[in-house]
């Protein structure tokens, strides 16, 4: 069973897109919260800047869990895309060859990361009757029309179109990839149907044989499984516009006016050799890769280190740092093996994640209950730091396997890292006098037979 101390006034503030504020978050049912995150165009392997919004929303859908003791959340996978559509014509394959592989891929890469299967993960091949539906409807109600084979949405019959990303209509347009075609009657409508070839993937419709456009894809998957208005929507901010702004349009004009999603919550790009990473501009590092490079936890470890709606920069450093903080996290669970202790969410990381999501103080204060935990001397103070210790680490994914299973890794090849982290910790124990640990750490190293040499560039180690 595990615990969450009480002590505090527990209520989730997120930062909200659509008012430009953080607002106190309650859902419309509270037993029932809905969250529908955007999820991956299964073509290829995806990167690791695809990886932060699964691993951080994550932790809010845990979060909403313990507060309201149900959650409903999607995450959807898009199985029908033109960039699918060229990688199995390349193949010589359907479709369903490209998006099985990949839809398979993703679950695996981020199993990795410690993300959780999201409640429900619609495909967007599994709803086409519901986005042909609500095309329909939105044809009905004058926000749509239908010409050459296309459907298109008629942006100007949106009064609010603009509302998420608050910028001039024009301005926005001029920024976006905007198709010129002469069957718009504004250069802003975008596209729900377009027709399909016989080489290419198709489903019938009233507009003849084609396929959706992305933007109703979401659409019509939330609405289908959350309902026409759900809690929250989240994504990454390059989604902001133009996806997530079509979304509210069609989603709304279909629904009567109905607000579609009453918090937007979007997450900072990564950002690689100073340059937001992109597959279109190849300053990328595949998931798939990493997780067989690198200890998967310090991957999920790194991308939590900064608060979710900044930019990252990723680096091996980053990652190395990460590593190393972790081996100092599973010394002490290792130092603290014979004390036994339930798992307790401190109130100081549930405070955290209250504000916005605010994952690094939670990281701070996660090192700050570890630090006590090498100092505690009582029997009693150990097993309650260790829970809190084990809580802190359940609430943001960490910490959930057993010590020498985390030192372990690596262990055929080479232990190097492993011993370097301790030394490392040696000298931050000695920095903070606290010398019973760092003679601990230096008869570790002894019994395992590595011996410390202090010199003027620092302590060097080497094996007997």
């Amino acid at each position: 069973m595990v615990e969450v101390h009480d002590g505090f006034a527990m209520t989730l503030h997120l930062y909200n897109s659509l008012t430009r504020r953080v607002d106190p978050f309650s859902p419309l049912d509270p037993a029932r919260p809905t969250m529908y995150v955007c999820g991956p165009t299964v073509y290829n392997y995806v990167h690791i800047g695809n990886a932060r919004g699964p691993v951080v929303f994550g932790v809010l859908a845990d979060l909403l869990r313990r507060r309201y003791g149900a959650l409903a959340y999607a995450r959807n996978i898009t199985d029908v895309d033109d960039k699918i559509n060229a990688a199995a014509s390349e193949a010589g394959v359907p479709i369903s060859t490209i998006t099985d592989r990949f839809a398979a891929a993703y679950r695996e890469d981020m199993a990795a990361l410690g993300v959780q299967l999201p409640d429900i993960e619609p495909t967007a091949t599994g709803h086409i009757p519901h986005m042909i539906e609500m095309i329909g409807r939105l044809i009905d109600a004058g926000h749509a029309y239908a010409a050459q084979g296309h459907v298109l949405f008629a942006v100007a019959s949106f009064e609010g179109y603009g509302k998420l990303s608050r910028r001039d209509v024009d301005d926005m347009l001029a920024g976006a990839r905007v198709e010129v075609a002469p069957y718009k009657r504004d250069p802003g409508d975008f596209v729900l149907w377009k027709p399909s070839t016989e080489a290419l993937p198709g489903w019938d419709s009233p507009w003849g044989r084609g396929r959706p456009g992305w933007h109703i894809e979401c659409s019509a998957m939330a609405a289908a499984h959350l309902g026409e208005t759900i809690d929250i929507h989240a994504g990454g901010v390059d989604l902001q516009f133009p996806h997530h702004e079509n979304e509210i349009a069609q989603s709304e004009c279909a629904h009567g006016g109905r607000t579609f999603a009453r918090w937007w919550v979007h997450n900072g790009m990564l950002n690689f050799g100073g340059t937001k990473m992109s597959k279109s501009i190849g300053n990328i590092e595949k998931v798939h890769d990493l997780v067989r490079a690198h200890p998967p936890e310090a991957l999920r470890y790194a991308l939590l280190s900064a608060h979710y709606r900044q930019p990252l920069e990723w680096s091996a450093a980053l990652i190395e740092q990460s590593v190393r903080t972790l081996d100092r996290l599973y010394g002490t669970l290792r130092d603290l093996v014979e004390v036994e202790s339930a798992t307790a969410i401190p109130a100081s990381i549930e405070a955290a994640l209250d504000d916005d999501l605010n994952t690094p103080q939670a990281l701070a204060e996660l090192s700050r209950i570890a630090g006590d935990a090498r100092k505690a001397e009582s029997i009693e103070e150990r097993a309650r730091l260790k829970s809190a210790l084990l809580g802190a680490g359940l609430a943001l994914g960490l910490l959930q396997q057993a010590p020498a299973e985390w030192f372990a890794r690596g262990a055929a090849d080479d232990d190097d890292g492993r011993i370097q982290a301790l030394v490392d910790e040696r000298n931050e124990a000695k920095r903070t006098r606290d010398f019973a640990r760092a003679d601990a750490i230096r008869a570790q190293l002894a019994a395992e037979g590595v011996l410390l040499e202090d010199t003027p560039q620092g302590v060097r180690w080497r094996r007997a």
